[in-house]
Formats: C-alpha cells, sequence, structure tokens
C-alpha cells in the first residue's frame, strides 16, 4: 500500500519513465537462465546395511532443486555439482526478475487508475 501511495505522487511522465528504466533491467541473457525454486543440500542414506551412512555417516552433499507447482504438489530434480552455481544464478535471477516485474505491474495499475479518470461522486 505504501507503494502504491508513492507512485500515486509521481506524474505519468516520471511513471513511464520509470518503467521504461526497470524494463531495461531485464536482459535477456539473465531472463534465458531464470529458474523458480529452492536449492537445498541434503545428506541421505542408501539402504544398505553394511554401508557407512547406515553407521550414521550420511552420502552427500547432494543438491535439489525443489519447485512448488501448487499449493499442494511439489516436484524437484538433483543438481550435479558442476551445474551448481548455473543454478544458483537462475534462482537469483528468478527474485530479481519477479521484484522488476512487480514494480512494472504497480506502475501499470497507477497509469491504468490514471487513465481512468478522477472517480465520480455516487448520489445517494
Amino acid at each position: 500500500m505504501a507503494e502504491r501511495n508513492k507512485l500515486a505522487r509521481l506524474s505519468v511522465l516520471v511513471l513511464r519513465n520509470r518503467r521504461e528504466g526497470l524494463l531495461k533491467l531485464l536482459p535477456p541473457g539473465e531472463i534465458r537462465e531464470i529458474l523458480r525454486g529452492s536449492l537445498t543440500e541434503r545428506f541421505l542414506t542408501c539402504g544398505k546395511p553394511g554401508c557407512r551412512c547406515a553407521r550414521g555417516e550420511r552420502h552427500g552433499p547432494v543438491w535439489y532443486l525443489s519447485v512448488s507447482l501448487d499449493q499442494s504438489h511439489r516436484t524437484g530434480t538433483t543438481v550435479p555439482a558442476d551445474q551448481l552455481e548455473q543454478v544458483r544464478r537462475g534462482i537469483e535471477s528468478y527474485h530479481r526478475v519477479s521484484e522488476h516485474l512487480e514494480q512494472i505491474s504497480d506502475i501499470n495499475r497507477e497509469l491504468l487508475r490514471r487513465a481512468k479518470g478522477p472517480r465520480r461522486a455516487r448520489a445517494l
């Protein structure tokens, strides 16, 4: 709500310029590598009775990318060690791009509100 109040004080020209500036912050290369999800480090047991993991020394770390599909469904995949940094960059890109898109959306809502004109008082 505070962001909307700040935007309401800006001129249409300033809002449009701010929107264009945010759009320029979305480089195609960054969008191309975007990944939504959470990266977790796991240590696993294999289930073999004679293995070291049966005595508490688990295998790992194994990195896992987990993604929520909706409120009750998740999916995920293991991440090879040689792709770990790429996955981290993709997740960081997702958060950066999401933040910029949210700001662009806020600006567009404010511009839409202004395009509708002033509200008329309702007759009682």
